[in-house]
């Protein structure tokens, strides 16, 4: 977005190498899944480094759940970008997806030697682990994001929906409904209680038409992709656009988008059944997002 030239010309809040040394820990730490890696976020940005304020971080969360793709390698990626610019966005994404992807791309290359890592001990124990870290970051985001009734209220309404009816449409469904719920209910208190304090909010330095053509790109490719895979046979343009689509089309995070990338895998004869479950249980017993599957589904096509 368009900043004036004061703010423009500010330095960034930190350095691309300290934004990568910490999401490269996190990266290396975080098992558990997408709303687990939401939690150790909360715990490393918001209570121990305060790089923003819960509720900055919910907002973010909030948008983040909106858009296609890892919500919590977006959330990563906003805060690296809020941080150091663009190299740190692409850094902290470096960072967290790295080790994971690394990891999964050499189980592919000896497949079969370790069994079914996702019912070891240890992995079990590292997901019970991730349980408190998520239950510890819901309790205290409930007490800073719902001190009222009205806010409660709508907060166990979207619960009860979510555990009721399960999967993305439910939960994108849902907080659609509790966003007009707030328009209708929480604007005049939001209007009439205390301003905005500086630290809630999340200034991104952005120029507008970066944003612009970025969105632009996205839509080309996602048109172009499959035109330009039909018409040359590459293999390899082919897989970057089956990934491509996976990644704009799926909504709530890496389990979601499996019955796709098996559909378009398994179901076309480019992995064997057995590889691709040996694969899913290798991506749960290692840290960072599930979206890295795809480094060992391309590795085994």
């Amino acid at each position: 977005m368009g900043l004036p030239d004061s703010v423009a010309s500010r330095p960034f809040p930190g350095s691309s190498g300290r934004v990568f040394l910490v999401f490269l820990r996190l990266g290396l730490t975080s098992f558990g899944g997408p709303v687990a890696h939401l939690g150790y976020f909360r715990t490393e940005f918001v209570e121990r480094r305060g790089w923003l304020s819960d509720r900055a971080y919910a907002d973010l969360v909030a948008l983040c759940q909106f858009l296609p793709g890892p919500a919590s390698s977006q959330v990563g990626m906003a805060i690296g970008l809020q941080r150091a610019g663009i190299l740190g966005m692409l850094v902290a994404w470096a960072g967290f997806t790295l080790p994971s992807a690394m990891l999964l791309f050499a189980f592919a290359l000896g497949i079969g030697a370790s069994g079914d890592l996702s019912q070891a001990g240890w992995v079990l124990g590292l997901k019970a682990a991730a349980v408190a870290v998520v239950a510890h970051a819901v309790l205290a985001m409930a007490r800073s994001l719902t001190p009222g009734a009205r806010r409660a209220t709508i907060a166990v309404a979207v619960m009860v929906l979510v555990l009721l009816v399960p999967g993305p449409l439910a939960m994108l469904g849902a907080m659609i409904a509790a966003g007009i719920a707030g328009l209708l209910f929480l604007a005049r208190t939001a209007h009439t209680g205390a301003p905005a304090r500086t630290e809630d909010r999340f200034p991104v330095r952005l120029h507008r038409g970066v944003s612009i053509g970025c969105l632009i790109a996205f839509a080309l490719l996602l048109v172009t992709l499959p035109i330009l895979a039909t018409a040359t046979g590459d293999a390899a343009l082919s897989l970057f656009d089956l990934f491509y689509r996976a990644g704009s089309f799926v909504f709530g995070g890496g389990h979601v988008v499996l019955p796709l990338l098996q559909a378009e895998t398994v179901q076309t004869g480019l992995v064997e059944p057995g590889a691709f479950l040996a694969g899913y249980g290798a991506a749960q017993a290692v840290p960072g997002p599930l979206f890295t599957f795809s480094a060992f589904l391309g590795a085994v096509t």
